[in-house]
């Protein structure tokens, strides 16, 4: 066999990593990627880098912390000079697809496309082809080829400026744009239509050079808001959905408040707390079920034994917990300890394995990277396929979690004095080392967790452990220090001569 093989990356858009029964929920919420688990290597502390969407992918795609990429906004755009993973493989020989459900990272322009040779968006009216001519000659005509063409343009527009205006995006919490944006331009665009597009490019290869390998990035949106799961799996999961008025009189309010999943502060009771978590259950359910039709296309024709596959989440989400919802703002585990786990067809990821080293999700980017044979230098050191006792991070890892800009303004007049006691306006940084993890808001505000006696981070240590929180601000502080002399480097680096910023793009892995 090739040791060049097909590598999917499949991101679980908000996917909570304690609503997977293989990572331990009592409920059997995931029994596809239970199966999946069980024939990969299956990692139990990894951390997002950020809190959602863009900074995420953002690091996932060119192995950097957001204060060093600098894409933490809507309105961000990934500086040119970063090469991404895509941008890395497909100078490398491979053919590189998107199959991609977020608006943020399909349809907003902001340079995480870069490198893709085709990209498909399925959030909006029409499938779009941001990245291509054209689509499909010959099934549709040319005019009509050519009609669908410039819509899905405007809308990627239309949809591009909400995302990056504060008017507009408040112009979208109306009660006359809510239904259009949910229904008519599929925010989440279309789970199984994307797996399945992606299945067909991985068994078929259609317009694929002759052994030549597959890059495919996907991103499915199924336990993203606004909820509808399939009704089977709100009968298992969410009952009294169906059977009680008031419960699917709330849902459907909860759907319909744009503003309120933004707003991070929840004022839910308990009842309707369980059953917004009742409903998310059974979106992961929902969702499971087409990533087990996917699964099983590639494992039938063949093509799954020819695939690296890598499955995460990009961040999580709060639903209720700590009187927060969504994932606006927060850097508690609900958001930034997600899933990930590695099907590989050569071993380097042994089958049914278990590692409990603490890790970053950037280093997805590295991982990939290897295992297409295109990794140099620390991008090896920093693939997960390296023992824990080489890891060059030392088990130490951070989270950055800006404010949402443009939902920040909003957040200020609508509820000013909430936002402003929650410190909703203030950036937010952790460490995780060990078992501890220290949360600092703003410049004075500090939390510190034992994550292994106390997961949901409950009982905050700060005052008892000063000495840890010492140490942990230290490392902190060293890192926000050093990336904050690597990001301006970054945004300089294209065209610049200086010896002292070519050599620090070495070190980062950059220049050979």
């Amino acid at each position: 066999m090739s040791r060049r093989p097909d590598i999917v990356l499949l991101v679980l858009d908000t996917q909570r990593i304690d609503r997977l029964s293989c990572y331990g929920y009592s409920r059997p919420t995931s029994p596809h990627l239970d199966e999946l688990a069980a024939e990969a290597t299956l990692f139990r502390r990894v951390f997002a880098t950020a809190q959602w969407t863009i900074p995420s992918h953002a690091s996932m795609f060119t192995g950097l912390y957001a204060s060093e990429h600098t894409t933490t906004q809507s309105s961000s755009m990934l500086p040119a000079s970063i090469p991404t993973l895509a941008q890395r493989l497909r100078e490398g020989g491979y053919m590189t697809a998107a199959f991609c459900n977020n608006p943020l990272v399909g349809v907003v322009n902001n340079g995480l496309r870069r490198g893709f040779e085709s990209f498909l968006n399925y959030s909006g009216l029409l499938t779009s082809r941001p990245n291509q001519a054209g689509a499909h000659p010959g099934v549709i005509s040319r005019y009509r080829q050519w009609f669908k063409g410039r819509l899905a343009e405007t809308l990627t527009r239309i949809q591009d400026a909400f995302a990056r205006s504060e008017a507009m995006l408040e112009f979208a919490f109306t009660p006359l744009m809510v239904p259009l944006w949910q229904t008519a331009l599929s925010f989440k665009g279309n789970t199984p239509k994307s797996l399945n597009d992606a299945a067909r490019l991985l068994i078929e290869r259609r317009g694929v050079a002759h052994d030549q390998p597959i890059f495919a990035f996907i991103n499915v949106m199924g336990v993203h808001t606004p909820y509808h799961p399939d009704r089977r799996m709100l009968e298992q999961f969410a009952p009294d959905v169906i059977r009680n008025r008031e419960a699917a009189r709330y849902v459907h309010r909860f759907n319909g408040d744009v503003f309120g999943w933004l707003a991070p502060f929840s004022s839910a009771n308990e009842p309707y707390r369980r059953l917004l978590s009742d409903v998310y259950d059974a979106e992961v359910a929902t969702q499971d079920a087409h990533i087990g039709a996917f699964l099983r296309r590639l494992r039938e024709s063949g093509a799954l034994d020819r695939t690296l596959l890598l499955v995460c989440a990009d961040h999580g989400d709060h639903l209720g917990e700590k009187e927060l919802v969504g994932h606006t703002v927060s850097a508690y585990n609900e958001l930034t300890h997600v899933p990930l786990m590695i099907r590989d067809p050569y071993g380097d990821f042994p089958r049914g394995a278990t590692i409990d080293h603490t890790v970053s999700l950037r280093r997805v980017f590295h991982t990939l990277l290897s295992a297409a044979g295109l990794a140099r230098g620390i991008e090896r050191d920093r693939s997960l396929a390296q023992s824990p006792a080489s890891d060059p991070d030392g088990g130490t890892v951070f989270v950055e979690a800006e404010p949402l800009q443009n939902v920040l303004g909003i957040m200020l007049r609508r509820q000013p004095d909430l936002a402003r006691a929650r410190r909703f306006d203030q950036p937010r940084r952790a460490v995780i080392s060990g078992s501890y993890k220290l949360i600092q808001t703003g410049d004075d505000h500090v939390e510190l967790y034992d994550l292994d006696a106390d997961p949901r981070e409950t009982v905050n240590l700060a005052a008892i452990l000063p000495e840890r929180v010492e140490e942990l601000q230290e490392r902190l502080g060293a890192f926000v220090r050093r990336a904050s002399a690597t990001a301006p480097l970054i945004r300089r680096a294209e065209g610049v001569d200086d010896p002292a910023v070519q050599r620090r793009l070495r070190e980062l892995g950059y220049l050979e």
